[in-house]
């Protein structure tokens, strides 16, 4: 990713303005945003619903996001902060099994896992909103199993001549995918999808000493 880029990511992840009252106000409308998503995803009188439940006006809701799409992306990153917080918590004995758990998490929340699936798609525009983030937030993810994979790897856990990368892609790739299935029919096991590349991919026996790999959520 060019500076430029990385940049404008920035802008999206920083708080606007400088006092602490502010960021207060704009993390509590991101409590409630995300309820409100979890409930209805992306579509909808969204923003009423949130200015209503935080007695503002819609364009007091929006003037600290910036646009109807920086408050859903400052969710999705929201989302993340707390799934990986979660994650961070727990033990795992490979880089791609907190996946499966925060999936399973994810099915008492449809409407972020609708929100989630429509931005991601919408993100494959060059000119979206949403592109930065997800290419940041992407990128983050395949660092983190690649090198974990590839950790496991040295440790003799997983086949020396599978490539840790093209197993992060398909990690991702499942993760995002498996999302989608779940909206058609909820009764995928979205985190038993994962279980199972894991199973594929990595001796689940877990080294005897070393900290969890802990990649971000999907």
């Amino acid at each position: 990713m060019d500076s430029e880029r990385a940049a404008r990511l920035d802008n999206i992840r920083t708080p606007r303005g400088r006092y602490a009252k502010g960021v207060r106000r704009r993390n509590e409308i991101l409590t409630v945003a995300l309820d409100v998503f979890a409930t209805l995803g992306e579509k909808g009188a969204l923003i009423k619903e949130i200015a209503d439940r935080m007695g503002m006006s819609q364009a007091g809701v929006l003037r600290y996001f910036g646009s109807r799409e920086g408050l859903l992306i400052w969710a999705l990153a929201e989302r993340d902060r707390l799934a990986k917080e979660r994650v961070a918590q727990e033990v795992y004995a490979d880089p791609i099994s907190p996946m499966a758990a925060t999936l399973r998490r994810s099915s008492d929340v449809a409407g972020l896992v609708r929100l989630y699936v429509s931005m991601a798609a919408a993100s494959g525009f060059p000119d979206h909103p949403a592109r930065d983030f997800f290419e940041v937030r992407n990128g983050d993810i395949l660092v983190a199993l690649r090198e974990g994979l590839a950790a496991l790897q040295a440790e003799g856990r997983i086949r020396s001549d599978i490539d840790p990368e093209a197993i992060a892609r398909l990690a991702l790739a499942a993760a995002d995918g498996i999302q989608h299935q779940w909206l058609l029919d909820p009764t995928v096991d979205m985190g038993g999808v994962i279980d199972t590349i894991v199973a594929l991919v990595v001796d689940v026996t877990p080294p005897a000493a070393g900290a969890p790999q802990e990649p971000p959520a999907p």
